[in-house]
């Protein structure tokens, strides 16, 4: 199910608003250019480690190959500070959407959930065309 055209887009859909909520947390922080600074930084620093510590074939080679648990905690990590920068912004019914829509998102992709949890390596886009393309 997570190679699915509908999950795929609904996880890239999530991790954009990630970062664009990591940012608009930074922007609330401090005053002047401390405050663009983090806007940029936290975002920056989520994409930087959200694409270089990865799982093997998910859907590339790893720049930096982890434990699938380890992954999962990371995902569930920078997502969970979505979800925190959003309550403490005084966001609460967003907050609660963000964190159902993740839960959600990760319950449909059981497959490479499961496989994280295991430690396993995800199989699930080797050899695959996803939307008409081979990675």
């Amino acid at each position: 199910m997570n190679t699915h055209p509908i999950n795929l887009t609904i996880r890239f859909l999530l991790e954009i608003l990630m970062l664009v909520i990591l940012g608009y947390r930074g922007a609330h922080m401090g005053e002047g250019w401390l405050s663009y600074t983090l806007a940029v930084a936290f975002p920056l620093i989520a994409a930087v480690l959200w694409g270089v510590f990865r799982i093997p074939n998910d859907p590339k080679p790893a720049p930096v190959a982890i434990p699938g648990v380890a992954r999962l905690l990371l995902e569930l990590f920078l997502f969970g500070a979505a979800v925190w920068s959003l309550l403490s912004l005084g966001h609460l019914r967003a907050s609660i959407v963000l964190a159902l829509v993740v839960v959600i998102h990760y319950a449909v992709s059981w497959d490479r959930t499961g496989a994280m949890l295991q430690n396993k390596p995800y199989n699930g886009f080797t050899g695959k065309k996803i939307m008409g393309i081979k990675p």
